[in-house]
């Protein structure tokens, strides 16, 4: 099995590409019904319970809080395929308004038998984000 075919890295960068793409239809469709989205894991802004974002309608309010707004691009440096996981390595750049916002760390994603993702895990510390403020 080349690299490109592990079943996990696939749906990784299928995620990716949708969330690139803004076609939130297309990255919902790469979750299983019961697929949980931690993004960063732990309380955050976006998760002030820390327990993920479960289920399709929990997923889709997550993307309209935290990607709609934003341009994002992943730069991934590696990633590592083990069972029915990949683990990628590298920054994320979210831009929205005039603010433009770069973590670095580690992004999981765990798939089942049907090659959809079960878990989407974002290893990122909010205190290490690097934001510019750009335009007046």
């Amino acid at each position: 099995m080349s690299d490109a075919e592990h079943p996990a890295r696939r749906a990784g960068l299928a995620s990716q590409a949708a969330v690139r793409e803004h076609r939130k239809a297309d990255w919902l469709a790469l979750f299983a019904a019961d697929a949980r989205v931690e993004d960063p894991i732990g309380v955050s802004p976006y998760d002030p319970g820390g327990d993920g974002h479960l289920g399709h309608d929990a997923i889709a309010a997550f993307w309209d809080m935290a990607i709609a707004p934003s341009a994002i691009d992943f730069r991934m440096t590696d990633s590592y395929a083990c069972g029915a996981e990949v683990a990628f390595v590298g920054t994320i750049r979210s831009a929205r308004a005039e603010r433009v916002t770069e973590v670095d760390g580690v992004f999981t994603y765990r798939v089942n038998a049907a090659g959809k993702i079960i878990a989407l895990r974002a290893f990122w510390e909010l205190k290490q984000a690097r934001t510019t403020i750009i335009g007046n």
